[in-house]
């Protein structure tokens, strides 16, 4: 049985896992690359023949993760994909949305989409509810389950039985103790164990520290600066938890009763969606803008606006249009609150540049930058090798994936540390027989 690791290996976006048992063939995730012109390039070729995917397991909606599902279908995949009820919900908002801003891109640089908003809504067709602990069959003779991989709403650990042996695929991991979302579920056994390794090299400050930094980012700006606070945010996941804790700062008298606006249609749709699944407080004096003209009306707030706004890592979407108005102007502020992968507009702005430029226009870098990784909703070191402590005993194969090649590689050598099992890391296109 051969298994090929085609994203999110030795890197943390376009997550897919080709395995091949001789009967059939069938993908743990179809995501998109994200980062510059070169994931692009790698987002429009396949390393397989789509028409020979008989299943697809979906991980989660987020589109590192699921991004590339419309173009699979497109060029011919029609298996069934298996997602959980809340990841249905979230993909029916997000790959009609990932299809709109392809669409706008392609027109842009003159070039066809990656997909249309046709085919995106095209591909929905082809999802199928799996709930969390019950087994299903995609397919005869390889069960699987689903279990809460604590991440965001909907997200799963996957395990399936193949030939008498059990993988299992743990997906982005919760950091623990969250609210919104359940805490990941432990494992007890795997004969192979594919595990995310985002940030395997560091740990995040603790949630007390970490609403310390976001108030003190907020009130710096606001009161003191008397600007802007712009925040680069997941649409899903990232922006529930953020409303959640300025609700409770504001209840706490820790903050000022500033307007927060919510601009990103798909983080308003995912908003309403996790409030039928979760429990949320009272959202006063939060502002949900759905058309352009609303969004660009906020442009015209020059001071006292927290500004929530997709993507997370300002590749896209209308994050870049709030940049545009506030990254250059000293009495504002830039709070990023999630990982920001190599090669993104996000990740230029935290690494120190000086100027960057959005739209093709150069902008120099002079509101204050706060980095602030405690709300990450992945598991840190600590909490990953907590999680992987449930194990009862090693698996025979431990393949550490999903991260940048130094968190891997620290995350691998804490696992040979510590619990003292083998364990690799592969390297992107590697095939390996399990």
């Amino acid at each position: 049985m051969k298994l090929s690791f085609l994203g999110a290996a030795g890197e943390v976006t376009g997550s897919c896992y080709l395995f091949d048992t001789g009967s059939v063939k069938f993908l743990v995730d179809c995501g998109m690359f994200q980062g510059g012109r070169e994931a692009q390039r790698r987002n429009r070729r396949f390393a397989f023949d789509p028409r020979e995917i008989a299943f697809v397991l979906l991980s989660h909606a987020h589109i590192d993760h699921s991004g590339l599902l419309p173009r699979l279908a497109a060029q011919g995949f029609t298996g069934a994909v298996y997602a959980t009820a809340a990841t249905g919900e979230l993909l029916a908002v997000m790959l009609p949305d990932s299809a709109h801003l392809q669409e706008k891109e392609a027109e842009r640089e003159g070039v066809a989409p990656l997909y249309t908003v046709a085919e995106a809504q095209a591909s929905l067709g082809q999802l199928r509810q799996a709930d969390y602990n019950v087994a299903f069959r995609p397919h005869e003779g390889v069960p699987c389950v689903f279990r809460d991989a604590g991440h965001i709403l909907g997200s799963a650990i996957i395990e399936i039985f193949l030939e008498g042996r059990k993988v299992v695929f743990s997906g982005d991991l919760g950091q623990p103790g969250r609210p919104i979302v359940e805490d990941p579920a432990p494992v007890g056994e795997a004969d192979v164990l594919l595990v995310e390794s985002t940030y395997g090299d560091r740990n995040h400050k603790s949630l007390v520290q970490t609403l310390d930094e976001l108030a003190f980012a907020i009130n710096d700006t606001l009161a003191s600066r008397r600007g802007n606070v712009v925040i680069p945010s997941f649409a899903v996941g990232r922006t529930q938890e953020l409303l959640y804790y300025l609700a409770d700062l504001r209840r706490e008298k820790r903050i000022p009763a500033a307007d927060v606006y919510v601009d990103s249609p798909m983080a308003t749709a995912a908003t309403r969606i996790t409030l039928r699944h979760a429990r949320m407080p009272d959202l006063e004096r939060v502002f949900f803008t759905e058309s352009l003209e609303e969004s660009m009306r906020i442009n015209d707030v020059r001071s006292g606006a927290i500004i929530i706004s997709a993507s997370g890592m300002c590749e896209g979407g209308r994050i870049r249009h709030h940049l545009r108005y506030n990254l250059s102007r000293p009495e504002c502020a830039v709070v990023f609150v999630g990982f920001q992968a190599a090669g993104t507009l996000g990740r230029r702005i935290v690494d120190g540049a000086k100027s960057v430029r959005i739209f093709r226009e150069p902008y120099a870098v002079r509101a204050k930058l706060f980095t602030i990784n405690g709300l990450s909703a992945h598991a840190d070191r600590e909490a990953l090798l907590g999680w992987l402590g449930h194990f009862r005993r090693p698996p025979r194969q431990t393949w550490v994936v999903h991260g940048e090649p130094l968190a891997a590689q620290a995350l691998q050598e804490e696992i040979v540390k510590r619990l003292h099992w083998r364990a690799g890391v592969p390297a992107a296109g590697e095939c390996v027989t399990i």
